[in-house]
């Protein structure tokens, strides 16, 4: 590296690249330097607000000279291919979650990373956030005993938010066990000190209208005897943002009178080709995309309630910080929301790639989530348990 800067060059401008917006447009240790879409107008707007080039391939922009890392944000189908592109480019890589589809990709992007001697993080998942890290420390502490149980629960609409047919399909990594249950998974894996055991899992899909499994309730055993509970819903009309004080999994509030818009936004894309329209819409550089202005008040991000049982006490991470349920009263451990939203994320990364620093969320770690995550699909579909085999423990540097 010959600046203080990450060069980042930033593949599919997408959702995913949207709510990283405020985290790269902002942060002092990045720096914006191409794109790639195959939208006109994301490029447009892309090029627009960054003055940078925009290409409509991500072979085009891993041969950009100007750029040191690829954040990939594509349809999930394509993070190995991308992944592969990036290194051999001697690219560094920032993969957003799933890592893969299966445990052979995920293996194929760690191969192709080492030969290249690139890094390579998986993120952003909700074990970066920082009451989920405070949660942690308080564990390792000795302070509260022993971790004994996990219980993480989390309804949403996710199903009912426009989508695009692959996010339909779950051969295409589409679905709630590709899409959340690696967030559910990273942090139950990251508190439970990484390594599950075995998985037992139901996933349900509901609705002929969107074939793809909209809701799992997973058993996790750790090697140790901790048992994590986790349950998500994306079919919910009840929404487990009230649990939080309704601040959304943002960090932003959340107006509750908004209740039932994402289904009836859903219900008018009737046409062929209305649901896609309507997302391309929503998203980057889309006729309907907004960003959050930077003066909205912000909390921690979260993934729904989380109860940490040890054996002195109970810890629930909120937006705010941690709550300690002790003998007595309950005590909030106030956690310092950082200034750019996901600046932990950044901080892994670019110490992973300026300082040689080993990251928690690595290829390994990805695996192993991974791993978890087709457990829960292959469970669900042959009724038993499953044993795991591809499991590492926390090490590396976890963002703080």
């Amino acid at each position: 590296m010959t600046d203080r800067k990450l060069r980042l060059g930033v593949a599919g401008l997408g959702k995913a690249f949207s709510l990283m917006v405020p985290t790269f447009a902002n942060h002092p240790l990045v720096h914006i330097a191409a794109g790639a879409d195959r939208r006109e107008d994301a490029r447009a707007r892309f090029s627009l607000d960054y003055g940078v080039k925009a290409f409509t391939t991500v072979e085009q922009l891993c041969s950009e000279r100007s750029v040191d890392a690829i954040y990939i944000s594509t349809p999930h189908q394509f993070h190995v291919e991308h992944a592969r592109l990036a290194a051999a480019a001697g690219k560094h890589i920032l993969v957003e979650k799933p890592m893969a589809l299966s445990v052979d990709e995920c293996r194929a992007m760690i191969d192709a990373a080492r030969a290249a001697k690139v890094q390579l993080v998986v993120g952003h998942s909700h074990s970066f956030d920082g009451p989920i890290r405070r949660t942690r420390e308080i564990i390792e502490s000795g302070s509260v005993g022993r971790l004994r149980m996990i219980t993480a629960v989390n309804f949403t609409d996710f199903l009912y938010r426009p989508r695009r047919p692959e996010e339909l399909d779950t051969a295409q990594g589409g679905g709630v066990l590709f899409n959340q249950a690696p967030h559910h998974v990273d942090v139950a894996r990251y508190l439970g000190g990484g390594r599950v055991a075995r998985v037992h899992c139901f996933a349900g899909a509901w609705d002929p209208q969107r074939p793809t499994e909209g809701a799992y309730s997973a058993s996790l055993t750790f090697e140790d005897g901790v048992h994590a509970s986790l349950t998500y819903s994306g079919y919910a009309r009840f929404d487990s943002d009230e649990f939080c004080g309704w601040i959304a999994e943002s960090g932003r509030p959340k107006d509750p009178k908004r209740y039932g818009a994402t289904r009836k936004l859903l219900a008018q894309a009737v046409a062929a080709d209305a649901e896609l329209d309507l997302k391309d819409a929503l998203n980057y550089g889309g006729t309907d995309y907004r960003q959050i202005p930077a003066d909205v008040p912000r909390l921690h991000q979260h993934f729904g309630l989380l109860i940490a049982s040890c054996e002195h006490a109970d810890l629930r991470p909120t937006p705010q910080g941690v709550v300690i349920y002790g003998d007595d009263v309950p005590r909030l451990d106030v956690v310092p929301v950082p200034d750019i939203p996901r600046d932990e994320v950044i901080r892994e990364f670019y110490d992973a790639v300026v300082h040689g620093r080993a990251p928690l969320h690595g290829g390994a770690w990805g695996l192993a989530t991974m791993e978890v995550c087709l457990a829960m699909l292959e469970s669900a579909r042959d009724k038993k348990p499953i044993a795991l085999r591809h499991q590492t423990g926390v090490t590396g540097r976890s963002g703080a």
